[in-house]
């Protein structure tokens, strides 16, 4: 195959490297429950879920669905009316019962508005399991949380989850309605902040969690050894190329596929020099091209509370600065080094709260005798650099 680089663009499915094994275990799962993905941003999620859609498995039709545009329950559940109404043939019969039921409803509009789209939700999700359908229909939505978090802002958090808990019993009522959750912030946040408001949920405890990783060294060798050809890029050994490309990106394929974009642009041979040397430029470079300043800037956005971003920022000073990034900090020597730093943590238990949640977003990784690091050494490396350290 003749691949060349595309870093941040949409791949043809048969150049979706390395995920055959993971889309096989989803449409697995997908015959017993909905599913919960979980990713770190880069990591190539959006690509399996695009192979899923583009070459489905026997029996199944996907609908893949960004959320991340929609701003409130009603737009939401005409989205997903309209997508049953589509996939069973009467899309128009969809849109003249939206029209009829507010023309029939004209006097008590705000009331309407909440029990209107729990009413198409609803309905929508009886269609299909009414339907005698070929194929089973599955949605792919992407970027919940941030659909949610509109949800939250523009109509309340009591809200959110009332859309929450109204998809997931319907998941309840329906046994065949499967779903597949995905997202650039976790759900955890927003279940957090759900918690946080004295509105629980159970919203997810009936989905089965997946996290989408970095492609094992194999396939990521494979993937830069055939960019690397495909681009005409010489190198003395593609194979050891191939090796210091992957390794020097933690396997993340978006990284690949930017690096060897890069050598072809600069006319640079694959050497291990070379490669290395494109590497430290991009993580100091101004412009940010690998757009990593969002492992930086998103800390106030993910830890809003009191000074939780600058504890947040002092953990992850105090983990950058081991000499080793395969050694593990202990919560004690994380709370007294923070401390030193300038983080406010006194509590130990407040500690745990933010390393758990640190985890929960992939900043961290813990080892089995409960100690942490970084979970990406290149975000380390960068996150060192960034700060100056």
């Amino acid at each position: 195959m003749n691949m060349k680089a595309n870093p941040g663009g949409n791949l043809d499915p048969q150049q979706v490297y390395g995920r055959d094994a993971l889309i096989e275990l989803l449409w697995d799962r997908l015959e017993m429950q909905s599913i919960l993905v979980n990713a770190e941003r880069r990591i190539g999620k959006t690509q399996v879920l695009r192979k899923m859609h583009l070459q489905p498995k026997a029996g199944w039709k996907p609908i893949f669905r960004d959320l991340e545009k929609l701003h409130s329950a009603q737009e939401f559940a005409e989205l997903v009316y309209d997508d049953v109404q589509q996939f069973l043939g009467t899309k128009e019969k969809a849109r003249n019962f939206v029209r009829r039921f507010f023309e029939e409803n004209e006097t008590d509009h705000v009331n309407l508005k909440a029990r209107t789209w729990k009413k198409l939700l609803t309905s929508a999700i009886g269609d299909l399991m009414q339907a005698e359908q070929t194929d089973r229909l599955v949605f792919f939505w992407d970027e919940v949380p941030y659909m949610l978090e509109s949800i939250c802002k523009n109509e309340g958090p009591g809200m959110a989850a009332e859309v929450l808990d109204t998809i997931r019993s319907l998941r309840v009522e329906h046994p065949k309605f499967r779903v597949i959750f995905t997202g650039s912030i976790g759900l955890h946040h927003v279940l957090g902040k759900l918690s946080a408001a004295g509105i629980p949920t159970s919203a997810k405890n009936d989905m089965y969690p997946v996290t989408v990783t970095p492609l094992a060294p194999q396939d990521a060798e494979s993937l830069a050894s055939n960019l690397l050809q495909g681009e005409g890029i010489e190198c003395v050994t593609v194979t050891d190329a191939a090796a210091t490309i992957a390794e020097e990106v933690d396997y993340f394929p978006f990284y690949i596929h930017h690096v060897i974009a890069g050598l072809r642009i600069e006319q640079l041979s694959g050497t291990a020099e070379n490669i290395k040397d494109f590497v430290a430029r991009q993580l100091v470079d101004a412009s940010d091209p690998w757009q990593l300043a969002h492992y930086r800037t998103r800390l106030s956005t993910y830890y809003p509370d009191g000074n939780d971003a600058n504890d947040v920022a002092c953990i992850l000073d105090v983990l950058a600065l081991t000499n080793d990034s395969a050694v593990s900090h202990s919560v004690e020597e994380i709370l007294e080094e923070a401390f030193n730093r300038g983080s406010s943590i006194t509590d130990r238990n407040n500690l745990l709260r933010l390393l758990r949640l640190m985890d929960a977003d992939h900043y961290l990784s813990r080892d089995t005798k409960g100690g942490y690091r970084f979970r990406f050494p290149l975000i380390r490396r960068w996150w060192k650099l960034d700060r100056g350290l």
